[in-house]
């Protein structure tokens, strides 16, 4: 079951171009929203998963017209936003519960089982007695996906999951993931250009409200080759090297800037080329002229 997203748009009052004119073939399997803060990633995801309706175009997701059938499509959607709230009081299994009822579970029976398979594939069952409000943000993350995931959803989006978690919850979460994203459309919207490399098949970079990269990874660096070199910059040169070049981005290394441009042929003698990571290829699309040192 295949999303169609068509000639979207979304102006926002004070004339806030969040969508424009988008379009995206999504197959199942893990496809990858990247983008900067305010590029329009939220908006898109609020807009298929039913949250709000855009000024124009259309949304399918097989058969079914998002927009005109939004009671059908949150029968088979899962969605975890960026913010959640949840009881802190009330236990993980309590919790998980109460939102399968929601979901349409009515049998006490057969949503106590879907409500243990639900915490042993999240890697929450030896919690489930215990007050949520004392979670880690991870596990507070692999709840969330627990609930997206009770009403057997055909088409998952999370956006921005893995922000502010620590580095061994941030891949527990991820192999979460991987696993889901092999049994049905799973959307992750991000700025960590990371996790997309790491999980995505297919992804997209949108900025300012428009795709401006559709495409798989590997595709996409290869294409990329013999166009990123790096060099070692003195600082009174940095500001030079920005102007003249097309600095993608700037890192201190042992206390010099090392820059990264994007060129068909060495800028000048002192560059080498070097082999473009999708970081490479994110900065160059979005236009991100260089990190601040």
């Amino acid at each position: 079951m295949r999303l169609v997203i068509e000639n979207l748009s979304k102006t926002y009052p004070g004339e806030v171009r969040a969508l424009n004119n988008v379009s995206l073939t999504i197959e199942p399997g893990m496809f990858g929203l990247l983008g900067p803060n305010g590029a329009g990633k939220s908006t898109l995801m609020r807009t298929v998963a039913t949250l709000q309706r855009p000024d124009s175009g259309s949304i399918r997701l097989g058969d079914l017209d998002v927009l005109t059938q939004p009671d059908e499509i949150r029968k088979i959607l899962g969605y975890l936003p960026q913010e959640f709230g949840l009881y802190p009081n009330l236990s993980a299994e309590v919790v998980l519960d109460h939102f399968t009822t929601l979901k349409g579970v009515a049998g006490s029976g057969e949503r106590k089982d879907l409500v243990h398979s639900l915490l042993q594939k999240t890697n929450l069952w030896e919690s489930k007695d215990k007050a949520v409000g004392g979670f880690s943000g991870g596990m507070k993350q692999r709840l969330g996906i627990a609930i997206a995931l009770a009403g057997s959803p055909q088409l998952l989006i999370v956006d921005e999951p893995t922000a502010g978690l620590d580095p061994t919850e941030r891949h527990r979460f991820l192999n979460l993931l991987a696993e889901l994203g092999e049994e049905f459309v799973v959307i992750l919207s991000t700025h960590i250009v990371e996790d997309v490399r790491e999980l995505c098949r297919t992804m997209a970079i949108i900025n300012r409200g428009e795709v401006v990269l559709h495409g798989d990874p590997s595709t996409v660096l290869h294409e990329a080759r013999g166009m990123v070199w790096r060099k070692r910059v003195s600082r009174d040169a940095l500001s030079r090297y920005q102007a003249e070049q097309s600095v993608i981005s700037t890192r201190l290394q042992g206390g010099e800037p090392v820059i990264h441009v994007w060129s068909e042929s060495a800028p000048d003698d002192g560059f080498e080329s070097v082999e473009p990571a999708l970081e490479d290829v994110y900065f160059h699309r979005v236009g991100a002229a260089a990190l601040e040192v």
